[in-house]
């Protein structure tokens, strides 16, 4: 037996080493923020500078300290940039917690975003939230460390004009594509680009347009530079961004000369002196020395921020960053921080863990002060000084006493970890002690012993849990004792160490050699018995099924349960294995649940049993003969061995008489359906065949009146009169479904003629006394025409009985109108147009949904008996109900989906969709289906165009059943390419919502 002791491990503690520096914490997906603030942290200007703003932390301040019951909550991203940086600087703490930054941001802790962007939009929100402070130093901090100045160049190769259009940068974003080092980048970014032909530039002093060239010229460089590698680009066939995972070289030292240009040159050579930016005073009277000496452009590298991964959707951030007072490479990784040998950039791990595959392009070799990496997405150059910043920035005193404050109370966290990992240890001792004295007795011999649960045993030797009451609840029987198959999970131990037990820790109940229960081990016995019995016994009673019955010696067995009745002796032998398991209905102190035990129950009494196939509703023998057969005596002998309670029918023994009453009457039924049905059929042969039928756009010349019934009511005595043997007889008409809670007909007469046609189905006058005399008629509903007044006698009109009711037809109007846009699951039809032509494209089948089965042919599946509940068909005399308007409306929205059914023709695609779903994600489910990427689609349904990205199906109109044309304006060749990178992303949202945008 393995005895482990568990113990609390000392808390994470910064280093004590000098320069140490402290982590932050991973939020979720907050990384790429962990990064950047490490950065800037390590930015001693920009530190200095912040240290310097204003804080309303003297609000919080009281008397000569801070309000201890109080805790500081920054209120600006200033104050929040400034409490972190402290932190950063002089906490104790291995790692710190930046949540409150994050925060105030308003960044989603679980989603990875664009850390560039990030970089982008924060600079700008800081740069504005500063430029409110008066202190010039801190207004313009921003600006003198990180902002350049460049030029767009435009000349016009005809007079030679130069236009310019200045604009000030905060980084560069260098293109990466098709380069191996980073100086080509550079070179590229200011490349003269020519403007020809269509692209000419229209000059200003030639009045006309002009060949030029255009190019950007950089004016003035800042002290710090970020060079932004667009690693993360669109692909335009996903339509989504993607990773290039391409190696990039880069030096140590970048020497910057020959890209920069002399205010009033065009050329390269002689570069300008560069005005140095003031920095800004240090505190306690410290000076921090920066500035360009001697028109110098030459930086050297001071950051790398690396993203490993190969997909630009996941992956993680960190930063190697330089520390500017030591000149030490540090590798920073959330909470980890790990200094590099020898004051060395090594970027060999990170380049590892990238490694997708084994056919990725080797790493170039690197020679001395340069590196090559695939996965640096930022690098971050400081202008080159004669001198090293050596001194220490001092945390104003305001901040310095937060920061003691959370010191204090992390050496309280400490010292109350130190006495619990000591209690820890003690109780550990004192375990051992225990294990120590009982460990020896507990083995059984020759003396009496006791049965323990196993799990309680294992859980007493794990003190990091306290050691509960013994429970032995889940090892007994049915008849509270214990169980023969539950050996395997006690322990035998001596009734030593078992009184100690149960005088330490109590529980029960105690199981003794006598406990052991022998009702259990005779059953079990008899069930291993017939298990192994059973093969035999299939086998003779087989050969005695061969034998013919003679006399009245035999016995009645239904035909399934014969050929399954192995199956069914193994299944009940198994379950009486079970009921162990069951039988106490306790583990570890909990009862089964109540509603689950009726449920399995319930559906065990559903289960037919052996034999239980030939009974008959009543319990009695069933009359049909060819489900049951006459087995020898000695054969149900047998089977009574492994079936005691199946229920027993000689050979002798009559059928129920109620059957027999029963089968008469649905004999004599049968026989009337199909006199009711002939007689119908004669009666109303047109209405059977829909022969001369009338119609209300081509009134008929011989009558002035028609009749209406509901065409569901004819449609429901047509499958009567084919197949009355299999349905009920209509009895009554129903035509309260084609009316109002008020009685008016919901009906216009223009409608009848259109879109309400296939509701309703018109009657002559002398089939309507007929079905008078067949049906029961709740209403009379009919159109009759007359010849128009005086005003205009020449003037047909007709006129309704009951009349319309017009509050009513305007509320089912307005009802179908919602449904139709409030839908999930439905089905609406793709047609792809190439040159205003319908073509057919293979179709993902996933996406494809079809029918074969007619709406007729469903209906006609229907289980007997599983009418409309509009007709009471099982009451020959009695009139159906009048229903609300609500089963009205339900009534119309069957007839509308089976009026409205499309049917598919060659060169569509089938979809399934929902109300809500917006535009863009049908686009991307299109793309699936037809190999277009999103942004290639042109959608369009009734001749409107459909554009708007973020409305939903519903808003725009697309219903069920509607047909969208597509018309491509690319298509793409190799859709097959897509599947790596096809992950059904949604529309990025960037930084919507953050404050990085409130400004």
């Amino acid at each position: 037996m393995k005895i482990v002791f568990i113990t609390l491990t000392t808390p994470t503690v910064r280093g004590e080493k000098k320069n140490s520096f402290v982590g932050l914490t991973n939020l979720g997906a907050t990384c790429y923020v962990n990064t950047f603030l490490q950065v800037w942290f390590l930015n001693l200007e920009l530190r200095q500078a912040l240290y310097l703003c204003p804080s309303t932390c003297s609000d919080y301040m009281m008397g000569d300290g801070i309000q201890e019951e109080k805790d500081y909550e920054p209120q600006t991203i200033c104050e929040h940039l400034q409490y972190l940086f402290a932190l950063l600087q002089n906490s104790n703490r291995r790692y710190i917690d930046p949540s409150g930054f994050v925060k105030a941001l308003g960044l989603d802790t679980g989603q990875q975003q664009d850390a560039q962007e990030f970089s982008k939009l924060f600079m700008s929100l800081l740069e504005d939230t500063l430029s409110k402070q008066k202190n010039p130093d801190v207004r313009n901090i921003v600006q003198q460390q990180f902002c350049g100045e460049y030029a767009y160049v435009t000349v016009c190769n005809q007079c030679g004009r130069e236009s310019k259009l200045l604009s000030k940068f905060y980084e560069l974003e260098l293109n990466i594509q098709g380069h191996k080092q980073l100086t080509d980048c550079i070179s590229e970014f200011l490349k003269e680009e020519k403007l020809e032909g269509d692209n000419r530039y229209f000059c200003e002093n030639c009045q006309s347009k002009q060949n030029a060239t255009r190019k950007i010229r950089l004016l003035s460089l800042p002290c710090t530079l970020n060079l932004q590698l667009m690693r993360f680009v669109f692909d335009r066939q996903t339509g989504h961004k993607k990773k290039l995972n391409t190696y990039i070289g880069f030096s140590e030292i970048l020497d910057m000369e020959p890209y920069v240009e002399h205010k009033g040159t065009r050329g390269l050579s002689s570069p300008p002196r560069i005005e140095p930016a003031p920095a800004p005073p240090a505190l306690e009277g410290e000076v921090l020395t920066t500035g360009l000496p001697g028109g110098s452009y030459v930086y050297e590298l001071s950051a790398v921020l690396i993203h490993r991964g190969v997909s630009a959707y996941s992956g993680h951030y960190i930063a190697h960053v330089k520390d500017p007072q030591s000149g030490e490479w540090y590798k920073f990784n959330d909470e980890d921080i790990e200094k590099m040998e020898g004051k060395k950039l090594q970027l060999g791990i990170e380049e590892d863990l990238a490694e997708p595959s084994k056919s990725q392009t080797r790493k170039p070799k690197c020679g001395k002060g340069t590196h090559c990496s695939r996965n640096a997405y930022m690098l971050v150059y400081r202008l080159q000084t004669q001198e090293k910043p050596n001194t220490t920035i001092q945390v104003p005193a305001f901040l310095q006493e937060l920061v003691d404050r959370d010191n204090s109370k992390f050496e309280e966290w400490c010292i109350e970890m130190a006495e619990m990992r000591k209690q820890s240890v003690d109780k550990g001792k004192a375990k051992h002690e225990e294990v120590k004295e009982l460990y020896q007795r507990l083995p059984a011999g020759a003396e009496p012993y006791e049965f323990v649960s196993l799990e309680w045993l294992q859980k007493w030797l794990d003190e990091s849990t306290p050691t509960k009451p013994i429970d032995n609840h889940a090892c007994l029987c049915s008849h509270d004792k214990l169980h023969p198959d539950k050996i395997s999970i006690m322990k035998r131990i001596s009734e030593y160490a078992a009184d100690i037990f149960y005088s330490r820790y109590g529980g029960g109940p105690r199981l003794t050699v006598k406990a052991l229960c022998k009702e259990c081990v005779v059953e079990r016995c008899r069930v291993l018995r017939l298990k192994n019995q059973l093969n035999e016994d299939y086998k003779t009673v087989n050969n005695l099924l061969k034998a013919t019955v003679k006399g009245n010696d035999g016995f009645w067995v239904g035909k399934s349960s014969l050929r399954s009745w192995r199956q069914l002796a193994l299944e009940q032998l198994d379950e009486q294995d079970g009921d162990a398991d069951q039988s106490s209905g306790k583990m570890n102190g909990n009862t089964l649940n109540k509603d689950e035990s009726k449920e399995e129950r319930k559906e065990e009494e559903e289960e037919l049993n052996f034999n239980e196939d030939i009974l008959c509703p009543h319990g009695e023998l069933c009359i049909s003969e060819n489900e049951r057969r006459l087995v020898s005596k000695e054969a149900w002998s047998k089977l009574q061995q492994y079936f005691p309670k199946a229920p027993e029918f000689p050979s002798y023994k009559e059928c129920c008489s109620q059957c027999k009453i029963l089968e008469r009457e649905g004999e004599e039924n049968e026989a009337l359906h199909k006199m009711i049905a002939n007689e119908q059929k004669t009666s109303l042969p047109n209405l059977f065949q829909d022969k001369n039928r009338p119609c209300l756009s081509n009134w008929p010349e011989d009558t002035d009146v028609l009749y209406i019934v509901s065409q569901f009511f004819v449609e429901e005595w047509r499958k009567f009169v084919r197949k009355p043997t299999r349905c009920s007889p209509v009895s009554s008409v129903g035509n309260s479904a084609l009316l109002c809670p008020h009685g008016g007909l919901m009906f216009t007469f223009a409608s009848m003629t259109k879109e309400d046609s296939k509701l309703i189905a018109l009657i002559w006058p002398s089939e309507w006394q007929m079905i008078q005399k067949l049906f029961v008629v709740d209403h009379v509903i009919k159109i009759m025409r007359t010849e128009g007044g005086d005003a205009n006698p020449s003037e047909t009109q007709y006129i309704s009985e009951p009349k319309l009711c017009p509050e009513c037809r305007e509320g089912l109007l307005c009802q179908q109108q919602r449904d139709l846009r409030e839908y999930t699951q439905a089905t609406i039809y793709v047609h792809k147009v190439v040159d205003n032509k319908k073509v057919m494209k293979d179709s993902a089948p996933e996406l494809n949904v079809s029918s074969s089965e007619t709406e007729e042919d469903k209906e006609e599946a229907k289980p007997d008996g599983e009418k409309d509940p509009d007709f009471n068909q099982s009451n020959g005399g009695t009139k159906r109900q009048k229903i609300s308007h609500q089963n009205y409306i339900a009534y119309q929205k069957q007839v509308i989906r089976r009026s409205m059914r499309h049917r598919k023709v060659r060169g569509e695609k089938a979809l399934l969709v929902s109300a809500n779903q917006t535009l863009k994600e049908l686009k991307i489910q299109i793309m699936h289906a037809f190999s277009v990427a999103p942004f290639d689609q042109n959608l369009s349904i009734d001749g409107k165009i459909l554009s708007d990205d973020c409305a939903t199906l519903g808003t725009l109109g697309v219903i069920p059943e509607s047909v969208i044309l597509l018309k491509a304006d690319e298509p793409i060749a190799d859709y097959a390419a897509m599947d790596d990178v096809m992950q059904v992303c949604m529309p990025e949202e960037g930084f919507k919502g953050t404050g990085l945008l409130g400004h």
